[in-house]
């Protein structure tokens, strides 16, 4: 029943209506966005967290000096629009980590608006709207602002990340993870979509690795908690990577008392 329900949400236009349904939802019990969205600044960059649906974010990240944008995510298009309209931007790209209506579904209705943007990620994806497929270690320029796609399936074949260069800017690298991984946790790993392969509210990395357990899998006493041992022969990637789909088995049937 949960890979039927999967299968009609990403692969269906039932899906992309229940997508619709819910965005209006949204945006009638937040019409003003379900968070007041600080913005992150270091020389040269601006970050524009937009919460979108319930509790999403898509990403305005502008060159300051150009004025030039990439859009991580747009899933709202009217959410995302109404930041390059205040910010007054132009908008040159869209990077789209995954398929999934609630990270893709703006990606037609902005490629409308703004004829000569491009949108970017994996073929593999059925991404709407896709112009420019994506490889793993590839590069995207944006104004001054650099960004490298790096491959990460799991949460779908195709998933990617895209992590912005912050050394031009004296600033640190930013990773905008999709659903790879959230603050203290990871996303859903859908049935039938592939594996698990081995190996966001700003957060660290370092903060990450201190109390996410999605990046704990190698530590002995997560392992015992639970009841996993490495079999003799298997190599340690493989046994990680169960490690890793054994907690996100749990969390999916977790429910708070």
């Amino acid at each position: 029943m949960l890979r039927l329900a999967y299968n009609l949400y990403a692969r269906t236009r039932l899906g992309y209506l229940f997508y619709k349904r819910q965005m209006k939802k949204a945006r009638e019990r937040y019409p003003q966005g379900h968070l007041v969205p600080q913005p992150v600044l270091f020389s040269g960059v601006k970050i524009l967290p937009i919460p979108v649906l319930s509790n999403n974010y898509s990403y305005l990240v502008i060159d300051t000096y150009s004025s030039r944008a990439a859009a991580v995510d747009p899933s709202d298009p009217l959410a995302v629009q109404a930041a390059i309209e205040k910010e007054g931007v132009t908008l040159e790209a869209i990077l789209c980590t995954h398929k999934h209506w609630d990270h893709s579904g703006g990606n037609a209705a902005l490629k409308r608006k703004h004829g000569s943007c491009r949108v970017y990620g994996n073929a593999c994806d059925k991404i709407p709207e896709l112009t420019d497929p994506l490889s793993d270690e590839e590069t995207v320029v944006v104004g001054s602002m650099s960004f490298k796609a790096l491959f990460t399936p799991g949460h779908t074949l195709g998933h990617m990340v895209y992590l912005l260069d912050g050394k031009p800017f004296e600033g640190p690298g930013c990773l905008f993870s999709g659903d790879l991984l959230f603050l203290s946790g990871c996303g859903e790993l859908p049935w039938g979509e592939g594996t698990v392969s081995p190996l966001a509210c700003p957060s660290t990395i370092g903060e990450e690795r201190q109390y996410n357990p999605f990046l704990r899998t190698h530590i002995p006493q997560l392992q015992e908690v639970l009841g996993l041992q490495r079999q003799h022969d298997e190599d340690l990637d493989t046994f990680r990577a169960r490690v890793l789909k054994e907690v996100r088995q749990r969390k999916d049937v977790y429910k708070a008392n």
